[in-house]
């Protein structure tokens, strides 16, 4: 079964905080009864809409920064206009594929990721001058949309994936001289953005996604560079596990899980043909659903329905 290794330390996490504590009460987990999903992250999360910069967010960019109330609530999302060319998991786990979340039922998702981004741009450059970073992110739905749509704890999930880039943008920065420490300061940034929502009553359930094994994208397959890749990845990973622990250990009035990417993917590439896919390797840019990469770094609609019902099956697993 895949999706029973998925979630790390799932049962550690969860005990920690499955009691209240004078931080509030913690309302346990039930993805039936979740109605509310928000999203933050990168190019793998983000969906398109209306009043968002075409090809990279659902709604504005960094010179697009605010919006009204009636702005975002009349925001709809576009089909299959994700990193996949299709629908991507968000919307598959969700069943919000079109329009404007608040029609979706039973899972209304509203998706403030940004493609591109990586978590902090005091800490690596900008892919762009109109990306929104992570922490940025977080600072736009504070400033723009906490007091717009609901986000009661016992209805709310939370999910956080952000990595990609960083650990990518990273192979060829020669001014970073200690990796551990950096990605310390990755955590920091990372966790002081989670903090931030946290502050602003986004609670609930927080569930944290850790990084694919990006050197088996057809990008990097094979390269001199791959091994270093794989290596920031793991160190990435680590880092986040551990501040994930920590995080759930002092804020008990919400439930952390997290879903370990890295195994999931590469238990679907090493059994590809039991999944569908024809072609590992390579990629195209097309609706072939043989092949795992729909380009040289982003994995096809076929993996995000995958990885959908994956994640899934771990929330049914995980509700009370």
């Amino acid at each position: 079964m895949l999706g029973l290794a998925t979630f790390v330390c799932l049962a550690v996490i969860s005990a920690a905080t499955a009691t209240p504590s004078a931080n509030g009460v913690n309302h346990g987990f039930n993805w039936e009864r979740t109605k509310y999903m928000y999203a933050f992250g990168d190019s793998y999360t983000f969906v398109q809409g209306t009043r968002g910069l075409a090809n990279f967010s659902f709604i504005g960019d960094a010179f697009h920064f605010s919006f009204s109330p009636h702005e975002l609530l009349t925001d709809a999302i576009i089909p299959k206009n994700t990193s996949s060319d299709g629908s991507n998991w968000t919307e598959f786990l969700t069943g919000c594929f079109a329009g404007r979340p608040s029609d979706c039922s039973p899972h209304q998702l509203w998706n403030f990721a940004f493609a591109g981004a990586d978590v902090d741009k005091a800490l690596l450059p900008l892919h762009h001058n109109f990306t929104v970073d992570l922490v940025d992110e977080v600072k736009q739905w504070v400033q723009y949309a906490s007091d717009v749509v609901p986000h009661p704890p016992a209805e709310t999930l939370v999910a956080w994936w952000i990595g990609i880039n960083d650990t990518g943008d990273t192979l060829n920065n020669k001014t970073i001289t200690d990796f551990q420490a950096f990605w310390e300061l990755e955590m920091q940034s990372l966790f002081g953005a989670v903090q931030n929502a946290y502050d602003h009553n986004l609670r609930g359930t927080y569930l944290f996604f850790n990084v694919p094994p990006m050197e088996r994208s057809p990008d990097h397959l094979g390269t001199a560079i791959a091994p270093t890749y794989k290596q920031h990845i793991l160190d990435y990973n680590a880092a986040l596990a551990a501040h994930t622990a920590a995080f759930a250990k002092t804020h008990r009035d919400v439930t952390v899980l997290s879903f370990d990417a890295h195994t999931w993917f590469n238990q679907i590439l090493d059994s590809a043909e039991a999944h569908g896919f024809t072609n590992i390797t390579g990629f195209c840019e097309c609706d072939d659903p043989g092949f795992f990469w729909f380009n040289t770094g982003h994995p096809t609609e076929h993996v995000h329905r995958l990885l959908a019902g994956a994640v899934e099956a771990q929330l049914q697993a995980a509700s009370q």
